[in-house]
């Protein structure tokens, strides 16, 4: 059997973190759910997401997204009346893929990659140039082959980790983790809150650190430089996701390159 393993994936992940450490921030990682508002749209709030982002994570529509808040889901179901299926939204990827060296993430439910297929979808994504997957429904203790199919075709993994994993818990989502630790910052779903507490985010990093080597980036409730700075500077995490505050940007017509540079600049230490 053929396969396409690049470990330069899981480095150029690795490397995207390391680089904006140097430069004394948190890697900024925004989020866009592909295909919004529709297909030609996305790929041009990619571009310039991608002027200033570290990673890139992609949403992958799915009609079922339990994780996720009103403002992503409404996006997800937009994209896929749309026509962004999952091989569609791997082929958007694609042809953002010779335009950027920076990591592109898939984020999606293990439901679609079921449907297409495990091996498959490993395959039709590291064709398309991804580098990564983040699976927030998959309990790693309870997979039997997407971890060994993602080391075959060179694509790093992500899981998720909450303020209500136990210790143990942390131990073992970390420890399947290949790309970075994902750390929500409330339990529940994705969207923008208000309020400037970090509750139990910085003990939640720390204890991440105590089991992985691993960049830890935090996510959920994202919305300004000011809770960018939160996370990055008062909860040290290495990375800084922001995803519902783009799709409300975008569905309002804003400027997401003029948010994306506030973000960036709360992303420093």
């Amino acid at each position: 059997m053929t396969t396409l393993a690049r470990p330069s994936r899981v480095e150029r992940i690795h490397a995207a973190f390391r680089q904006a450490a140097g430069e004394g921030r948190a890697a900024f990682i925004p989020f866009m759910t592909a295909g919004y508002p529709d297909q030609g749209r996305f790929l041009a709030v990619a571009a310039e997401l991608l002027k200033r982002a570290d990673l890139l994570e992609i949403g992958l529509p799915y009609s079922d997204p339990l994780g996720d808040g009103p403002v992503i889901q409404r996006a997800g179901e937009q994209a896929i009346a749309g026509g962004t299926s999952t091989r569609r939204t791997l082929e958007l990827i694609g042809a953002l893929r010779p335009t950027t060296q920076v990591p592109l993430l898939i984020m999606t439910y293990i439901n679609p990659v079921y449907a297409v297929g495990p091996e498959e979808f490993m395959r039709l994504a590291a064709e398309a140039g991804v580098d990564g997957l983040i699976l927030p429904d998959l309990p790693p203790d309870q997979d039997d082959e997407i971890g060994a199919l993602a080391a075959q075709y060179g694509l790093a993994l992500t899981f998720l980790i909450a303020p209500t994993s136990t210790p143990a818990r942390v131990r073992l989502v970390t420890a399947a983790c290949t790309g970075f630790v994902y750390a929500v910052s409330v339990t529940g779903v994705t969207g923008v809150r208000g309020g400037g507490a970090l509750g139990e985010v910085p003990a939640l990093v720390a204890l991440a650190r105590q089991h992985t080597d691993l960049p830890v980036a935090v996510g959920f409730g994202v919305k300004d430089a000011a809770t960018a700075r939160l996370v990055a500077h008062d909860a040290a995490a290495d990375g800084v996701v922001v995803g519902s505050a783009f799709i409300s940007a975008v569905s309002r017509g804003e400027d997401v390159g003029a948010l994306a540079d506030e973000l960036l600049a709360g992303c420093r230490k």
